[in-house]
């Protein structure tokens, strides 16, 4: 029997993506499911580096938080950006070599990019009960969707429903959901099955009127509301200057698992999570 599937994609990198995945892994580990999170390619200069393999260390912290081993093919295609246009591209955990930007959208990427991160998706859906896919910065990134096989080529290919998570602390969140849904393929559209607020600051009733008119225009719901919450997980690199390096010791381990559980229990208990287990395909 294949995995159930969900995935997170974003209006805008930093929206919150990560940590609603790493979030999920735990609550669905709580109630008793295999879980393991699924991230087709990521850049970050910051990895886990396992017996052998390296990988994200974000998709290594949300297989922590799904408390299953940590496996390359949880993130197929890691770049490491070098400068200059270039990265080290990482194929399953084992370094693929130095390539060119150029490069690696024209010859790597809709060829050996996607066949390895489908053929790993493949080997996740078949070990776990629930897998929750991660997208990459934003879907409708229409420069780029031509190369994307970060976002809806992955929902597509597993027939996975999208949850889309928005930033409201940046401003702009109404405007920023409705826009990349207008920017999508209507077959990706359908995919799309309700919206995350982030990182929201005060009373959630004076939203209430913005929910209306998304569901108005979209006719998809808004599925929760997520606080602004402080904790201690390492942000991607992507956004920030000085990101937190991580030793990855017992102590930190023990100290990560916490932040781990406090997240998560914001966070179930600000999501509609009866709709997010109707989503589960």
């Amino acid at each position: 029997m294949k995995a159930k599937t969900l995935m997170i994609q974003g209006t805008a990198s930093g929206a919150g993506k990560t940590t609603l995945v790493t979030a999920l892994c735990r609550i669905f580990s709580d109630e008793g499911y295999k879980v393991s999170p699924f991230k087709s390619q990521n850049m970050s200069a910051y990895s886990y580096v396992g017996k052998g393999f390296e990988i994200s260390r974000a998709q290594a912290i949300q297989a922590m938080a799904a408390r299953t081993e940590i496996m390359p093919i949880m993130n197929p295609i890691l770049l490491k950006p070098l400068g200059n246009y270039k990265s080290e591209i990482f194929v399953n955990g084992i370094s693929y070599g130095k390539m060119h930007a150029q490069d690696y959208y024209k010859k790597f990427v809709l060829s050996t990019g996607l066949e390895e991160s489908k053929n790993a998706l493949d080997q996740l859906m078949k070990t776990n009960d629930i897998v929750i896919l991660e997208g990459a910065g934003s879907p409708a990134e229409i420069n780029l969707q031509r190369y994307d096989i970060a976002n809806m080529r992955m929902a597509e290919y597993c027939k996975s429903p999208v949850i889309l998570v928005t930033d409201i602390d940046k401003g702009g969140s109404f405007a920023s959901i409705i826009g990349t849904l207008s920017l999508l393929d209507e077959k990706h559209q359908k995919l799309v099955r309700g919206f995350v607020i982030n990182k929201f600051r005060g009373d959630v009733t004076i939203l209430h009127p913005g929910y209306s008119m998304l569901k108005k225009k979209t006719m998809k719901p808004v599925i929760g509301t997520i606080p602004l919450i402080e904790f201690n997980i390492p942000d991607e690199d992507s956004l920030h200057a000085n990101p937190k390096h991580v030793s990855w010791t017992k102590k930190y381990l023990k100290t990560l698992d916490k932040e781990i559980n406090h997240l998560s229990l914001t966070v179930k208990k600000n999501l509609d999570m009866k709709k997010i287990r109707g989503m589960l395909n």
